[in-house]
């Protein structure tokens, strides 16, 4: 794999880790460097292991996660939507701020959600015979980075924006979620 098509292909799969970063920018008020390390460390972790563990399972599991994967992510990322919608018009900020995403099992589901194509590409390089460590170290660097830039631009959009951000933010997660689920249909 020649290094312009590892890079697209890095910065393709770190999308979904910049949206959601933004959303939880936006409620990470005041942004301190914990928060940041945890989602960026958390999100380039999972999104350089899940090539690894797709490329290693290889083509024994491809026919199961090429036909669930969508609707986990769908799950996943509708559930922590929802809840970040949900959270945002419930108009509590006090409880708000203390649901950090870049805690417990929202900062799990949130890797993992953000990640679960990742899997898929690790199955794909399988098969075409691509040794996945450099793949897997590029991919994970560059989602860090735009996990990174997305809570610092969250973190500057939602103090102009408060609330919307977080429901704006919310509404991404639910439609990347469908986005994946349909587009694998």
């Amino acid at each position: 794999m020649d290094w312009l098509s590892l890079i697209a292909l890095a910065v393709a799969l770190a999308m979904d880790a910049f949206a959601v970063a933004l959303a939880a920018g936006s409620i990470l008020r005041p942004l301190t460097f914990r928060p940041c390390f945890r989602l960026a460390f958390h999100f380039g972790l999972f999104q350089g292991l899940m090539p690894v563990i797709g490329w290693l399972a290889g083509l024994t599991i491809q026919g199961f996660v090429s036909r669930w994967s969508h609707w986990i992510a769908l799950l996943l990322l509708t559930g922590v939507g929802g809840r970040m919608i949900y959270e945002a018009l419930r108009g509590e900020e006090e409880e708000r701020r203390s649901s950090d995403p870049s805690k417990g099992l929202t900062m799990v589901a949130l890797s993992v959600a953000t990640s679960i194509d990742a899997l898929a590409v690790g199955i794909t390089l399988a098969m075409i015979d691509v040794v996945v460590w450099v793949p897997a170290l590029v991919i994970g660097v560059i989602a860090c980075v735009f996990t990174v830039i997305g809570l610092l631009l969250g973190s500057r959009i939602g103090g102009v924006w408060g609330t919307r951000v977080e429901v704006i933010g919310g509404v991404v997660l639910v439609f990347i979620g469908c986005k994946i689920a349909v587009s694998s249909l």
